[in-house]
């Protein structure tokens, strides 16, 4: 028997895999003693850019997400591939989803958006002293930008028009970084 915390594994079944994605079901010994199941999802690591501009604009990505069956507006976002180090991938994602690169990177920690059942950190990163080229979107990506000022962003967060758990904290992180800056 394994021991997680105040749970133990008795066994692990894989119930789903894909490149993205691992579903397993625990056979586990709750904390109170009692047999129980535990379902946990765990995703590829991921990153979110916030590039913002000198003159106070920030661009954000407008796409349609098929799980939610609708629109989304976020910062950029995806996977951090395998060998891959998470300022790599917000670099390449930027210039991907967004046809930006930038020259000044700084991070903005780590969010945990679901820490019950999923397994999905994501790295954030603001991205300054900006340039802009083609975008290189991948095939399932259909992505129109945004470009809006951050305090309007902001709004948008408190507002629930920007909903995408990661790409809130991060503007509001980049928010607060900006206006606590010496």
């Amino acid at each position: 028997m394994i021991k997680k915390g105040p749970w133990k594994i008795r066994k692990t079944v894989l119930k789903y895999k894909n490149p993205w994605i691992e579903v397993n079901e625990d056979q586990i010994v709750r904390p109170d003693g009692k047999p129980g199941i535990f379902g946990v999802v765990t995703m590829k690591s991921g990153i979110s850019v916030l590039p913002l501009d000198d003159k106070g604009y920030v661009y954000l990505t407008d796409e349609y997400h098929y799980a939610l069956g609708q629109k989304s507006i976020e910062v950029v976002s995806g996977a951090i591939e395998p060998r891959e180090k998470p300022i790599e991938a917000a670099q390449r994602e930027l210039r991907e989803e967004l046809g930006i690169t930038a020259k000044e990177w700084v991070d903005m920690g780590i969010v945990n958006p679901f820490t019950t059942v999923v397994k999905s950190p994501a790295h954030l990163f603001l991205a300054r002293n900006l340039a802009f080229t083609r975008k290189n979107p991948e095939g399932t990506e259909v992505i129109k930008t945004i470009k809006i000022k951050l305090d309007k962003a902001v709004k948008m967060v408190m507002d629930s028009k920007i909903t995408h758990g990661p790409s809130c904290v991060l503007v509001l992180k980049v928010n607060n970084y900006l206006n606590h800056k010496g």
